[in-house]
């Protein structure tokens, strides 16, 4: 099996549970580890040059978040999204976030406003698909740090973790990006005038409208 993740020697490294949970994270939200792939616990101790254990304990935090199920006989293997599952999930976020943003305006300093401008220029200015997602995921998270609320942001986090595959093909195969864009901008516009209602009706927009655009989208 040839592992689809960035390896590096961490034998030494106390951390090694973290490193390789969030390698095997990174690969399967940015598609590179695709659903129904399975890992083998061997295959990655030695990409790792760790033992099982350290291996074990990533897989089990991985289950944790969602991103990977166990299945009798064939182990440790990607978890995937149904379309009820998918909807499910954009319709958790379109109740929270715009709270949490709603919260953050009042607390949104310059920087994080520059920030928020900044990853919104980037987004709309980027030609390469498997930065979108990255991007996009940036600008949202900018805005909602100044909210305080660690807990919703740990939550949206996983939730974000479980739909990022999918939200990058939507990107892809619609119009996405150029309506995404626009709605970020009307969103950081809403932000630098201190308009936190705004701000949290355009949000609950935005992600509606993308969860009805992935909808109509889904076979592809």
């Amino acid at each position: 099996m040839t592992m689809k993740i960035q390896a590096y020697d961490i034998s030494k490294t106390a951390s090694a549970a973290t490193l390789i949970f969030d390698a095997i994270r990174q690969a399967i939200i940015t598609g590179d580890l695709a659903q129904g792939e399975p890992l083998r616990q061997e295959d990655i101790a030695r990409a790792f040059n760790v033992s099982r254990i350290p291996v074990r304990e990533a897989l089990q935090k991985l289950e944790q978040h969602g991103l990977i199920v166990s299945q009798r006989y064939k182990g440790a293997v990607v978890a995937g999204l149904s379309l009820e599952e998918a909807t499910e999930i954009f319709e958790f976020r379109a109740l929270l976030e715009p709270e949490v943003i709603r919260r953050a305006v009042p607390h949104m300093s310059p920087q994080v406003l520059q920030e928020a401008a900044r990853c919104c220029a980037a987004f709309g200015n980027a030609e390469d698909p498997m930065q979108w997602g990255d991007l996009n995921r940036r600008f949202h998270t900018t805005l909602y740090a100044a909210s305080g609320l660690a807990y919703h942001l740990e939550m949206l986090n996983k939730a974000m973790d479980r739909i990022d595959p999918y939200l990058r093909a939507q990107l892809l195969l619609s119009d996405g990006m150029q309506r995404a864009n626009r709605e970020h901008l009307m969103i950081v516009d809403a932000c630098k005038s201190g308009q936190a209602d705004k701000a949290a009706d355009l949000t609950r927009q935005h992600i509606l409208g993308a969860q009805e655009s992935l909808s109509r989208h889904w076979q592809k």
